[in-house]
């Protein structure tokens, strides 16, 4: 081997135990440093996490539904009589008044109609007295007849007077009595005539009436189908409707397990009812609950309801959706937390309460009625106890703990600045 081999070869051997001494010192190196071993060391320390105490107030219970707002009550306005429609005194869309005119119908034809019937009455009056003059004539003449006859009786008694005239004044008695009866019968059947045309004239100032039509509610009047000029049929021709909105209702459904408990409140006190419109703003109408339905759905399951606003400043609007908000009940001194704060297990539902000395117990708890970001505990808890909101996955029972302040930064050190801000929102909430 030449000389400049031999000093190239030994020049390798020298670089390769070099960087095998810079390997090992490395690695010699690594436990005392900043790598992996350093951060697996850290996770023996204490777990950042954000907390709650368990409060203790009244609980709304709210049923959350979409309703549908309808008019208090709708009328159909139609008319009466068959005749020309003459005129309409509002215009479409008004609000008008009860007994506010309305229509006017041409009423010509029913005038005359009256004063035919009122001339008919004056003359079945007449026909009435001379029917009962008729019978006091041939009352008093009937009377004479029946004297007569007993005269001549007696006259033929004592041989003064034949028999055949006695027959006579017998047979012009019973003439004139029959007549009598003749005339109590006309009389009768004039009074039976004028209490029927009394009763035409009537009539004809019914119809005669009809030809004007007056709101019968306060409310909204609708479009009008008939213009003026047209003929309107009775009782066949819809002329517009009014709804009245002032009271007005909202109608919804509820799921028919809140039944029992809505029944037993509606029989103690009133139960409030919140709607908002959809009509841009965000404020919300309060009433009261009106209405329940006397069946369950069956096909749904729902129970249909209804919420009376009085509605003075005209916000709902017939017709328009609605968030319905209904008042169930309240909780009286509930137990409350964060949702985020109970956990579920292979053996239900569990929190994470810190101790004094700032380890966890896993608690098992009861959970109860979930009201927006808050849950109900019924059993498990007591007022005042510090529960875990964020940071869970970390933990277990017994594993010290670094509290958060909310904003993502810890009381005593340590990190966990990511996920104390979202426990931190949650805390504010409460």
């Amino acid at each position: 081997m030449s000389k400049r081999a031999c000093t190239l070869a030994t020049g390798l051997l020298l670089l390769v135990i070099t960087i095998a001494g810079a390997g090992c010192s490395g690695s010699a190196a690594s436990p005392g440093g900043g790598g992996r071993g350093g951060r697996g060391r850290g996770d023996f320390g204490a777990v950042p996490v954000v907390v709650t105490k368990v409060t203790e107030r009244d609980v709304p219970v709210d049923l959350a539904a979409i309703g549908n707002v309808e008019a208090y009550t709708t009328i159909s306005v139609r008319s009466q009589v068959t005749g020309q429609l003459e005129s309409a005194n509002f215009r479409e869309g008004d609000f008008v008044k009860k007994d506010q005119l309305l229509f006017t119908i041409d009423k010509r034809p029913f005038e005359a109609a009256l004063q035919q019937a009122q001339a008919n009455l004056t003359r079945d009056q007449a026909l009435l007295n001379q029917a009962e003059a008729q019978l006091v004539r041939d009352g008093a003449n009937a009377e004479y007849s029946q004297l007569s006859a007993e005269r001549q009786a007696a006259l033929a008694g004592r041989g003064i007077v034949s028999k055949d005239i006695l027959e006579q004044a017998r047979a012009q008695s019973e003439a004139t009595a029959a007549t009598v009866k003749a005339d109590r019968a006309a009389v009768e059947s004039a009074r039976a005539q004028l209490v029927a045309q009394q009763a035409a004239v009537d009539n004809a100032k019914v119809q005669l009436g009809y030809t004007t039509i007056e709101s019968p509610i306060n409310g909204r009047s609708g479009n009008l189908t008939v213009k003026t000029g047209n003929l309107v049929s009775a009782n066949t021709t819809e002329l517009m409707t009014i709804a009245q909105v002032e009271p007005i209702y909202v109608t919804f459904s509820v799921p028919a397990l809140q039944l029992a408990t809505i029944r037993e409140r509606s029989g103690k006190d009133k139960i409030l009812v919140t709607v908002t419109p959809q009509d841009g703003s965000a404020a919300s109408v309060q009433g009261e609950l009106a209405f329940i339905d006397n069946a369950v759905d069956a096909s749904t399951d729902t129970i249909k309801l209804k919420g009376r606003f009085t509605n003075s400043d005209h916000r709902l609007w017939p017709g328009q959706f609605a968030r319905v908000s209904l008042r169930v009940t309240t909780l009286q001194h509930a137990l409350v937390l964060p949702s985020q704060a109970v956990q579920t297990g292979q053996d239900g539902q569990f929190v994470f309460v810190v101790k004094q000395d700032n380890t966890v117990d896993q608690q098992p708890i009861v959970a109860g009625q979930r009201v927006g970001d808050d849950v109900v505990v019924e059993k498990g808890l007591k007022v005042g106890q510090t529960v875990v909101t964020e940071g869970q996955l970390r933990l277990e029972a017994g594993t010290k703990v670094q509290v958060g302040d909310g904003r993502g930064s810890p009381g005593a050190g340590g990190g966990g600045r990511g996920r104390g801000r979202r426990g931190g929102g949650g805390a504010g909430q409460m």
